[in-house]
């Protein structure tokens, strides 16, 4: 009965209550980056359709988009900062590559005319605004478990029980969004 006491006092139960929140918020990451990487074909299928499109930027999304699927992510990849470091950096270089793909499109009329480009641009769009708020409520849930974790009493709970702090997302290129960006309003 002691120990029922002491382990409900010292933070037991919150740690597995926010394990579990934070899981939930990941894997709602996770489904959204799958949803991301599910749109990249059909965009890649619908650009391939405009002849003049510069294959570069396609070969890059598609690769893109093979080594951020190829990489397995468990529910170990949360505690493991190493492996989460390379999903995120994967992630992001698909991110950039579509965000590439999407300017380069500005170029060509006909691609920008194509109103299965326009649906699927959309989706894009709307997909990566889901990305921000699923990842914002996972930092969310790991910034309220590592609270936990460092806090005094409940941190002697995580040595005992080993709950260590999870990773968070993080800039990749913190340096490049430091500095201000170049306007020049003569260029077209």
């Amino acid at each position: 009965m002691l120990t029922v006491l002491a382990l409900s006092g010292c933070g037991y139960n919150d740690f597995q209550r926010l394990d579990e929140q934070t899981k939930a918020a990941w894997s709602e990451v996770l489904n959204q980056y799958q949803r991301r990487a599910d749109l990249v074909p059909n965009i890649v299928a619908t650009v391939k359709g405009e002849a003049a499109f510069e294959q570069d930027t396609l070969t890059q999304v598609v690769e893109a988009r093979a080594r951020a699927t190829a990489i397995q992510v468990t529910p170990e990849t949360l505690n493991n900062p190493e492996a989460f470091k390379k999903f995120q950096q994967a992630q992001g270089e698909l991110g950039s590559a579509l965000s590439r793909l999407m300017v380069v499109s500005e170029r060509y009329p006909d691609l920008k005319a194509n109103q299965g480009f326009r649906d699927l641009r959309v989706q894009l769009e709307g997909t990566e605004n889901r990305i921000t708020v699923a990842r914002n409520r996972y930092i969310q849930a790991v910034q309220d478990y590592n609270v936990l974790a460092r806090s005094f009493p409940s941190n002697l709970t995580a040595m005992v029980f080993g709950y260590q702090p999870k990773p968070s997302f993080a800039v990749q290129n913190e340096a490049q969004i430091s500095a201000p960006p170049v306007v020049d309003f003569g260029k077209k």
